[in-house]
């Protein structure tokens, strides 16, 4: 294939416009220049932003989902995009061939749909969640994965074409999944990519009910969408064993049984089962859709 066109999508909520300017930054100091970079504000004003960079202000809160689904459809209308690159707000290109390795990887691999970036704090370290695999001992091992992080990844507009982009009602969390799960079933490869990386501040997922809320309902709604009937009850049975397992809060537990029930009775949008095949490819790959 002929060059890959590279794209950047940024998604801000305007309370950090520090950070946001130092990541636009980095993009502009690449070797390999973006073809366009899209700012949305996701119901707040954008700040000033630099020559050249498309900024969309929406009225409300999209989510995490709605607002990518803006900046991906802006970046569609230009016509020449041919991979979209979603980056954090707070994050940090540190190396200037980012763009350049990602343009590489997708002219030579026709079939790729999804790369997964590392993400690390300003120390180096990459956190044990921010390995999108079950074995997470060497955070440095790349290779194909079922799954990718959301701060930094990069996307083949033409997979996004036949996939469908990102599940508007997930609002936040495991929207990833949901993607991953479509691009793996129309046989699309995603790569973890440990070279190629997002500095970002070291957070936990974890600071409020609302993120134990959404965690049990996108889960629930995971399994309703994607999964062969039989591995519902397996998967969202895992689910309920390692929560309890994990989780120490009282109230936290009290909102994610919440959310879970909420993802039983609520609609989830259109179900469509992945193939058995599909679930082969994911347990050969070393994460079966169970856990």
């Amino acid at each position: 294939m002929s060059r890959p066109r590279v794209g950047v999508a940024v998604l801000t909520m305007g309370n950090r416009p520090v950070e946001l300017r130092a990541l636009l930054d980095s993009v502009a100091k690449q070797q390999e220049a973006a073809t366009r970079v899209v700012v949305v504000g996701n119901g707040a004003p954008l700040p000033e932003l630099p020559e050249g960079v498309i900024g969309v202000d929406l009225p409300e809160n999209l989510g995490v989902s709605g607002g990518r689904n803006v900046a991906m459809e802006k970046l569609r209308e230009t016509g020449d995009v041919d991979v979209l690159v979603d980056l954090d707000d707070d994050g940090l290109l540190i190396e200037a061939d980012v763009i350049t390795r990602i343009a590489d990887l997708y002219e030579a691999d026709p079939r790729l749909g999804i790369v997964s970036f590392r993400i690390a704090d300003e120390t180096g370290l990459t956190q044990r969640r921010h390995v999108p695999r079950l074995r997470v001992g060497d955070p440095m091992r790349g290779g194909e994965v079922t799954t990718f992080l959301g701060g930094g990844h990069a996307l083949s507009m033409r997979m996004l074409a036949g996939t469908g982009g990102w599940p508007d009602a997930f609002f936040f969390t495991h929207e990833e999944t949901d993607l991953a799960w479509r691009a793996l079933d129309a046989d699309w490869r995603i790569l973890y990519t440990p070279e190629l990386v997002l500095q970002h501040p070291r957070t936990s997922p974890a600071r409020h009910a609302e993120y134990y809320r959404m965690t049990a309902r996108n889960r629930v709604w995971l399994a309703r969408r994607h999964l062969p009937a039989p591995l519902v009850p397996a998967y969202l049975g895992t689910w309920i064993l390692l929560t309890l397992a994990r989780t120490r809060s009282a109230s936290g537990l009290k909102a994610w049984f919440g959310g879970f029930f909420e993802g039983v009775r609520k609609p989830c949008g259109p179900r469509r089962p992945m193939r058995w095949r599909t679930v082969w490819r994911m347990t050969r790959l070393g994460r079966p859709p169970v856990i």
